[in-house]
């Protein structure tokens, strides 16, 4: 499988406003059926019968970065970058992500709850799910598979790979997002059940991967109320924290196939200015009430702006014992409200550049 920009090219979000009004109930809610409080079990039970829908079909995300350096990234090997940064990460490091990431490809597989790139409101009944909802049937394949089952699931896995590839271009809305994601899980069930034996796939299938997140970001990656300080529609919202979420999830697979393969790995310069992982009251929030209460408190918390992806990397080498100050009491400010994933890449990133 060889990546293909011509078969991945999607169509843009619809520009529209997402009403967010919370003096209705019956418009502050949204309702998950048996079928999404299954994949949300242990992650706190957010959603209710009771609760009505969301409308992802209208999100108006844009692009703040240079979205082909993503593309791009698998030359970063091969043909030197300006500004690109090597970064070491040691043993342990590698052994946590790792780890990290066989967890995200376990629970997708059992099926207990969703990984936590995936938010629980995309796959709640009455959304236009697919092709996530396909990916999270079949990758249950490889949930105590018989005996030699596993190359046979994977067969399976891997021609719907293929049919993302060959379709992506027909997605819209929150379908590209989710086919993103889709491969993503795919890749790493795959890597994480077969283990060497799936080295040669991965290593083409991250190609596609970063063909298809470039398709993603340029469609958007932040909500326009995100660079004004003000509060997007939690519709736009969910879509944009999801895909930056998904794409740092990619970055790390992509980092432990370099490691285990001998090869350096690089700092995602490019992702340079993008938001941090959101908070847990965030993501967790089950109603809209909920989460426009707890949004409009991070307004007030960060009103220079939220913490950046970057404020992670080292020091810069120009800044002062204020500047220092001033980092780290916005990440410690941070880490007051992160959830596990948030967690995770602070660990990453605290372990390979330090504190």
């Amino acid at each position: 499988m060889v990546a293909d920009s011509s078969l991945l090219s999607p169509a843009p979000l619809t520009a529209s406003d997402c009403r967010d009004d919370v003096s209705s109930p019956s418009q502050s809610h949204v309702m998950g059926t048996p079928s999404s409080q299954h994949f949300i079990t242990g992650q706190h039970n957010i959603l209710s019968a009771s609760e009505h829908f969301l409308n992802f079909s209208d999100a108006e995300l844009v692009c703040p970065i240079q979205a082909d350096d993503i593309q791009n990234r698998w030359l970063n090997n091969y043909i030197p970058v300006p500004g690109q940064q090597a970064k070491n990460y040691s043993r342990n490091t590698t052994g946590f992500i790792y780890r990290m990431l066989k967890s995200y490809a376990g629970i997708s597989i059992r099926g207990r709850c969703l990984p936590p790139f995936i938010h629980p409101l995309q796959v709640a009944d009455g959304q236009d799910c697919h092709p996530l909802s396909t990916c999270l049937t079949l990758v249950r394949l490889f949930d105590k598979p018989v005996p030699g089952g596993e190359g046979v699931a994977a067969e399976v896995l891997k021609r719907e790979m293929a049919g993302i590839s060959e379709q992506y271009s027909t997605y819209t809305g929150s379908g590209v997002l989710q086919a993103f994601q889709s491969y993503l899980v795919y890749t790493m069930v795959i890597f994480f059940s077969l283990g060497q034996e799936a080295k040669t796939f991965c290593r083409e299938a991250v190609m596609n991967l970063q063909v298809l997140a470039c398709s993603a970001a340029k469609i958007g990656l932040v909500c326009k109320e995100e660079q004004q300080h003000s509060r997007p529609p939690w519709e736009a919202w969910i879509l944009a924290e999801a895909k930056r979420r998904t794409l740092y999830t990619m970055y790390l697979f992509d980092s432990l196939l370099a490691s285990q393969d001998g090869a350096p790995t690089f700092l995602g310069v490019e992702l340079r200015g993008l938001l941090a992982p959101g908070g847990k009251s965030l993501w967790q929030a089950g109603t809209r009430r909920e989460w426009v209460a707890a949004y409009n408190t991070f307004l007030v918390r960060w009103s220079e702006g939220g913490l950046e992806i970057n404020e992670l990397w080292p020091i810069p080498e120009e800044f002062n014992d204020l500047d220092i100050a001033v980092r780290q009491r916005r990440v410690d400010q941070w880490l007051e409200d992160v959830d596990e994933f948030g967690t995770t890449i602070y660990a990453i990133t605290s372990a390979t550049h330090g504190t």
